[in-house]
């Protein structure tokens, strides 16, 4: 039988959506490969098409696999289900159109991931459904943003490239008042340092490529949901046709078991680091919310459990040919788009740019870090050397 009973975090990530019973003794869930599923006759074909037929039908629909993924996302996330996508921003459109028609609104946190903001400029707009911009720091106060329409409150904290902490509570307190559904990109924290539920937030979502997969090696997402919402969530999911191989989400499954331990060691890392580059001259804020120094590091601290590895450095004004010596000459930690890996990645920000409810009117650049799981001090001395770098070509510009 799976594991039955109340358990702290550690244990639940361990053996959520197990049954070794059910599979011979075997400890992790075979990977199924299938599209046909067939039935023995026409009894058993109609029993597949009720409502409540908790068996398998076709592929796309799922397999134990899938199943068993979105059993431990969900008891780790705390919801009453998991869906998975065959990447983080499929999980953002498959939980966005789940809710949405022609005529609504959507209110859009200005420092949600960038594609998000492609998409509600363009796809959606062209479907009639309107975006509106909001301050990440507004909390209560998007209660005025509100309107008959307003379908979805998209929540995502901390925001992208710059960092900042929602009040979900507030957000979520007010949307409800006036029946919006809050959804909230929860990434940052794998879903085991940040509890949406319970923080008021009614569908979680997460591109588990980032934390959950954590080996830079699988494109994946997930979409979990409370008890209400779920049902639309799924729908949604059938309605537009996706699928995600079992591999990807066999991955998904083996990198969660140990999410945990990864995570607070990116934890350890990044603090460790960001405290370093506090103290260096080139450095003009380190946007990190576990540092004291962070604006919204007392609501992180009430909010959150832990923090992830991924934080933003913020330079003072230099010419650009310096930042880019300042990466060019990093050599552990590499440029990539992605994050949550093993690996640290270091990136130039500039998406950021694009903002429209709170401008970005910082002058230098912005380098996005993601703390990966090597020494903590020779990533430090990594960064000395870029920035060492980065001083000569100035002073010579």
């Amino acid at each position: 039988m799976a594991l039955k009973g109340t358990f702290r975090p550690d244990t639940i990530i361990t053996h959520a959506g197990l049954d070794p019973e059910a599979n011979h003794g075997i400890v992790n869930p075979p990977v199924y490969h299938a599209s046909t599923i067939t039935f023995p006759s026409v009894a058993a074909w109609d029993e597949a098409h009720k409502p409540d037929f908790k068996g398998y039908i076709y592929g796309r629909y799922g397999t134990p696999t899938h199943r068993a993924f979105g059993e431990a996302v969900a008891a780790v996330e705390g919801g009453a289900g998991c869906i998975a996508f065959p990447s983080g921003f499929a999980a953002v459109v498959g939980a966005i159109l789940a809710f949405v028609k022609t005529g609504d609104h959507i209110l859009m946190v200005d420092s949600a991931y960038f594609p998000n903001r492609r998409l509600c400029d363009n796809f959606l707009k062209n479907m009639g459904i309107e975006t509106t911009y909001y301050d990440p720091l507004i909390g209560g106060g998007i209660r005025d943003l509100i309107r008959p329409n307003t379908k979805i409150v998209y929540t995502e904290s901390p925001g992208t490239g710059t960092f900042e902490i929602q009040d979900i509570p507030a957000i979520a307190e007010e949307a409800h008042k006036k029946g919006c559904v809050v959804l909230m990109d929860n990434t940052w924290s794998g879903g085991m340092f940040f509890n949406a539920f319970k923080h008021g937030v009614d569908v979680s979502i997460q591109a588990a490529t980032k934390y959950i997969v954590g080996h830079s090696d699988a494109m994946l997402g997930t979409v979990t949901a409370n008890a209400a919402n779920l049902p639309a969530v799924e729908a949604g999911f059938k309605a537009l046709g996706y699928s995600v191989g079992p591999d990807d989400v066999y991955l998904g499954l083996r990198g969660l078991r140990t999410m945990h331990v990864r995570l607070r060691q990116h934890q350890e890392n990044a603090i460790k680091v960001a405290n370093w580059l506090e103290s260096q001259p080139e450095v003009a804020r380190v946007l990190c919310p576990a540092l004291e120094s962070f604006p919204g590091h007392k609501l992180w601290k009430r909010d959150f459990t832990g923090a992830s590895g991924l934080f933003s450095v913020l330079l003072k004004e230099r010419p650009k040919a310096a930042v880019d010596a300042f990466l060019d000459t990093l050599k552990i930690f590499r440029m990539g788009a992605s994050w949550g890996g093993y690996e640290s990645l270091a990136l130039p920000v500039s998406n950021v740019l694009h903002r429209s409810a709170v401008p970005w009117t910082e002058k230098g650049a912005l380098i996005r870090l993601h703390i990966g799981l090597e020494d903590a001090d020779d990533l430090i001395a990594d960064l000395q050397a870029g920035l060492s770098k980065l001083t000569q070509v100035a002073k010579a510009a």
